[in-house]
């Protein structure tokens, strides 16, 4: 007789695995979303309006990214984090208060993608060997996408 697999053809303790590494990445989103959101906020100087464009762009994709992990924890048959004590415990990356500077806001900016680009490699890596092609197709799209922002902020601070 074959293992036992939940819905969706994941064997349950693959699935548990998948689920809480995705929920390390929901607290580091949650984070980087409210960093992101007070930069947002509190951004002065010179390339204010450039700046308060892309962080607000940035910011949006953020909360569409912790709504399609959340969901994608769901799928898998678990339970995704929703306090911000578990956030705060599990993200991996520090709280930002009080940056106003442009500069230093994109330097924050770059340190959580390359923190969230390290988690979403090891989920792809976890999602190849169980056989999870919808994580796997999620992470990869979210990586293409922020090593061209990773690209692009980079070359914002020359």
């Amino acid at each position: 007789m074959g293992k036992k697999l939940n819905a969706i053809g994941i064997e349950p303790k693959s699935a548990r695995k998948l689920a809480q590494q995705l929920n390390d990445l929901l607290a580091a989103y949650q984070v980087f979303y409210m960093n992101v959101r007070g930069f947002h906020w509190n951004i002065r100087g010179d390339k204010f309006f450039e700046l308060h464009l892309k962080f607000e762009e940035l910011y949006n994709d953020l909360l569409m990214k912790i709504d399609e992990v959340a969901e994608r924890i769901l799928t898998l048959g678990e339970t995704p984090f929703h306090t911000y004590t578990d956030y705060l415990k599990k993200a991996g990356i520090p709280e930002t208060p009080s940056v106003s500077d442009g500069r230093e806001a994109v330097e924050h900016i770059l340190k959580m993608l390359s923190h969230v680009l390290e988690l979403q490699r090891e989920i792809l890596k976890t999602s190849a060997e169980v056989g999870d092609e919808g994580t796997n197709a999620l992470m990869s799209d979210y990586i293409r996408a922020q090593e061209k922002l990773v690209w692009m902020y980079s070359a914002y601070l020359g």
